[in-house]
């Protein structure tokens, strides 16, 4: 087997990088060695790696199992820029060229294919499978073979007959996102065999987290949107309608945008996806069904327009920022109304288990929402990972930490309702029932259970309800009021709740977040730079060397990011190497790379530094190095 050294030097040779990320390398010697590996990486972390650059190295081929047509695409678009020799098999594919490729397979002309479970399964397929050398079997989005997973799909499931096909054959199981009921599931479903695992932490330390007060939220995003001008993101909306509407708005704004939803025809969601991809269109409006399989690296923020119906949805949609390791931001708009529809959605189901479900994931996602303490330490706390650091200095709450009052009487008021409430009429009631006598209002159940007449009854005019509803809820989150799971809807005192109320202990409460001012958001890199003390590089010649590169992907049919991320990009605009061999230490720079493209990105250089030759240089620019 191929020692540290030669892995390391191999990956500058092919990808122009320096090191390897968190547990790359363990997970590659691992697979190398003949052992089955199951490895969790957060979006970003560099899964593909583990069995792109082991297939150089291991003789025969290795099978990348694939769930989605358009991600296996980009992976074979970035293997042959790269030089490394790699095709599909898909339902894209007409009867002649599978036909070409299947021949050429028995050639082994390949390194790698990536293929999807339901054409891999065919008896067709599975006979050539045992012609063909396989080396290394490589199930991305290993998830989906789990039930208790996300993305569920049935014809993963079939997966397992491999090991009975090629049983000396090691398989690499790969996700993002996995709880450890899932991890344990895609064990036994794949029959791994003694597998090493490795479980890479949650973080994401180039994302910052923010939660605004939602206020005119299509303004909030226009302006958001106009004030990161040459950057792309991702605005997710609760419903396709939304994710119409909105797109429709910001292109009559002069904003390039496209929507992206389930009852779009396949036809136009893949072009909408591919202008995305390409950066014909910075800004994709789309529901969840925007996700799994986009790969693009350079998106710089994430932005949800209404309220995620739980945190590890929220997790994930945020990971589709920042995968290049560049900074990204991930701005949440927060509104009372929001929590109020979804709960309307919730008393719709009819199953209790799953109202109970609904209604936790909710409350979960409200806490996150409405909480001052680190965003980060929120999120990482939720998939059971602590955050040891205290202040992420990468969030809403670091940053600028919201104000906190004094909060004894409206406490003393709230608790005091809950306590009435149940003392006049032995059960308790839910948050909405508690504001609603907190404010006088006269509903039927105020009036059939007599809460009009509790002393605790309308004595709380000086907030609105939303402010009361808010009050109730970070009560919850103090622990001074509880929500039982199998009654979730009923609000309870706790000990220490009793204990404020009885010995009138101080409460201290925080101030709601507050609205986005459009004027003061700096782009999340801008943002990151000042933190981190970087001097910026030079911004036209990265414009410039954009625009290089998009023509270059242009005329070979790619996406921008696999002639070079923007990484690449900003490293030769701060370092401007004016040779291949100071080119050659770019980051993402390989030997390929450097045969193709160092003398046009050389010279566009060149020009730029001879056209401002009366300004100071770039070179001494300092910008961060992580992106695999």
């Amino acid at each position: 087997m191929k020692t540290s050294h030669n892995l390391e030097e191999l990956l500058k040779r092919t990808f122009g990088f320096d090191s390897f990320r968190p547990l790359q390398r363990e997970i590659m010697e691992d697979s190398l060695s003949g052992r089955d590996v199951f490895a969790l990486l957060p979006t970003g972390g560099g899964k593909s790696l583990c069995y792109q650059l082991p297939a150089l190295i291991r003789p025969g081929l290795t099978v990348v199992v694939s769930p989605l047509i358009a991600l296996m695409k980009d992976q074979v678009d970035a293997m042959e820029v790269t030089g490394i020799p790699a095709t599909l098999l898909n339902s894209s594919l007409d009867p002649e060229e599978s036909d070409r490729r299947l021949d050429q397979l028995e050639q082994g002309a390949y390194r790698l294919l990536y293929v999807a479970p339901e054409r891999l399964m065919l008896p067709g397929c599975l006979g050539a499978v045992r012609r063909w050398n396989v080396s290394l079997i490589a199930v991305d989005e290993a998830h989906c073979i789990s039930e208790w997973g996300h993305d569920f799909r049935p014809e993963y499931r079939r997966l397992a007959e491999l090991r009975d096909i090629l049983p000396q054959t090691p398989i690499l199981a790969l996700t993002a996102t996995a709880t450890e009921r899932v991890r344990d599931d895609i064990l036994r479903q794949l029959r791994l065999n003694h597998p090493a695992v490795y479980v890479a932490g949650f973080n994401r330390p180039n994302l910052t987290y923010r939660v605004v007060a939602k206020h005119q939220p299509y303004e909030q995003v226009r302006d958001y949107v106009r004030a990161h001008r040459i950057e792309s993101g991702i605005v997710y909306c609760q419903s396709r309608r939304t994710a119409e509407r909105l797109a429709e708005r910001l292109r009559a704004d002069a904003i390039p945008a496209r929507p992206y939803h389930a009852g779009l025809g396949m036809g136009e969601r893949s072009r909408h996806q591919e202008l995305f991809l390409r950066d014909e269109i910075r800004v994709m409006a789309a529901t969840i069904a925007f996700g799994m399989g986009i790969n693009k690296p350079n998106v710089r923020f994430v932005i949800h327009y209404d309220l995620p119906k739980n945190l590890e949805g929220y997790y994930q949609e945020t990971g589709r920022a920042g995968r290049d390791g560049l900074p990204a931001e991930c701005l949440l708009l927060f509104g009372a109304g929001d929590t109020v529809k979804y709960a309307q959605f919730i008393e719709q189901k009819t199953d209790p288990g799953e109202q109970a479900i609904a209604r936790r994931q909710l409350q979960e996602i409200v806490q996150y929402a409405e909480s001052a303490r680190c965003r980060r330490a929120e999120l990482l706390g939720y998939f059971g990972e602590p955050f040891e650091i205290g202040r992420c200095t990468a969030c809403d709450n670091c940053l600028s930490p919201r104000q906190t009052v004094d909060g004894t009487i409206p406490a003393q008021k709230f608790l005091s309702c809950v306590y009435r409430i149940r003392e006049h009429s032995g059960f308790g009631v839910g948050l909405a029932h508690v504001v609603e006598v907190l404010t006088g209002a006269s509903t039927q159940k105020i009036r059939r259970w007599r809460h009009q007449t509790l002393s605790t009854y309308g004595i709380g005019a000086e907030h609105t309800r939303q402010e009361w509803a808010a009050i109730g809820r970070e009560l919850v989150r103090l622990g001074l009021l509880r929500q039982p799971a199998e009654r979730f809807s009923i609000l309870e005192l706790t000990a220490e709740g009793h204990r404020v109320l009885s010995e009138r202990v101080p409460v201290t409460l925080s101030r709601p977040v507050a609205p986005l001012r459009a004027s003061v958001a700096p782009s999340a890199s801008a943002a990151r730079n000042e933190r981190d003390g970087q001097m910026p590089h030079d911004e036209a010649l990265f414009e410039r060397l954009r625009r290089l590169r998009k023509r270059l992907a242009d005329e070979r049919n790619v996406p921008a990011y696999i002639v070079f991320s923007d990484v690449s990009l900003r490293h030769m605009a701060a370092d401007t190497p004016r040779d291949e061999q100071a080119f050659s230490q770019i980051t993402g720079v390989g030997d390929k790379k450097l045969r193709e493209f160092a003398g046009l990105f050389l010279s566009e250089i060149t020009a730029h530094l001879e056209e401002h030759s009366a300004r100071p240089s770039a070179a001494s620019c300092a910008v961060s190095a992580t992106a695999r």
